[in-house]
């Protein structure tokens, strides 16, 4: 009995991961290959010949690239002062978190608010006498600000997400590393990059993976600011869905962000590997 108990404490896990994960995956892994019936690869030839898939494919990835990079040096600034407050700790923890209980799509919205003609930013610019009269921001002939609301939407909304887990580790790290490094001489930068930023691997790991893979799965926020104007890989996803009424290229699509993920998420794990010892 008692060698049986691991696997029994493990039985409600797998069934649960089984039944909503690996069953939904299977099903949408067998529309992605088969059409009216029979396997094929003419699901992936229609998405990949639509004339929106390479926008499609290529502002996802340079959403991707903008964000990321953004977050990661936002969420360590945010997460190294966190980390040395003596006071208030928890009160500005929980102002910078504020942005996680914010739904994708209304942080979508709180940012239309500020860009759309009769927003916030024209009203601010005509107010400062910079502009005779609102301009329109989010049209088709301003693609660029678009795309900068969008970054701005996404590096405000899901920052916060890198920085809890950036704090969690940094507060793992013993203090002595840092008052050794202190007592050599070593500067504050110095200290940061030589012994916090190597500590922080398993952590900096976890939240680029969960980041980059939300990044993929960016949706409401581009839904909500640029419409049609800006297609990504979910709202393809979503139109093929929905709209087209098409199954299996919706599948498909999810396949190729599923691809996407899992190679990103190796390569991250190449990048910054963490050796056995230093794993929790």
């Amino acid at each position: 009995m008692s060698r049986m108990l691991p696997y029994m404490l493990l039985l409600p896990a797998t069934a649960f991961l089984c039944l909503f994960f690996l069953y939904p995956f299977s099903l949408v892994a067998i529309d992605s290959v088969t059409r009216d019936g029979v396997y094929s690869l003419e699901n992936f030839q229609r998405m990949a010949g639509h004339w929106k898939f390479g926008s499609a494919f290529w502002n996802t990835m340079l959403l991707a690239a903008a964000v990321v990079p953004v977050q990661l040096v936002l969420a360590l600034t945010m997460a190294s002062i966190v980390s040395k407050l003596q006071t208030g700790r928890s009160t500005i923890l929980y102002i910078f978190a504020i942005p996680l209980g914010i739904s994708d799509l209304a942080a979508g919205l709180i940012w239309l608010s500020i860009f759309e003609q009769s927003g916030f930013l024209n009203s601010f610019l005509v107010g400062l006498g910079i502009l005779d009269k609102p301009m329109l921001l989010l049209g088709y002939q301003t693609h660029w600000i678009i795309f900068l609301a969008i970054v701005l939407a996404e590096v405000w909304r899901a920052t916060a997400i890198m920085m809890v887990i950036l704090v969690a580790g940094m507060g793992l790290i013993p203090k002595e590393y840092g008052e050794a490094a202190q007592v050599f001489g070593a500067t504050r930068w110095q200290r940061f990059y030589k012994v916090t930023l190597p500590m922080l691997k398993p952590s900096l790991q976890t939240a680029l993976i969960l980041r980059v893979i939300l990044a993929f799965e960016v949706f409401a926020v581009v839904v909500a600011l640029g419409g049609t104007q800006v297609p990504v890989l979910m709202s393809e996803t979503y139109q093929w869905q929905f709209a087209l009424q098409d199954r299996g290229v919706a599948a498909a699509l999810a396949m190729v962000i599923l691809g996407v993920s899992v190679a990103f998420t190796l390569l991250i794990l190449r990048l910054l590997h963490v050796p056995k010892e230093a794993r929790p």
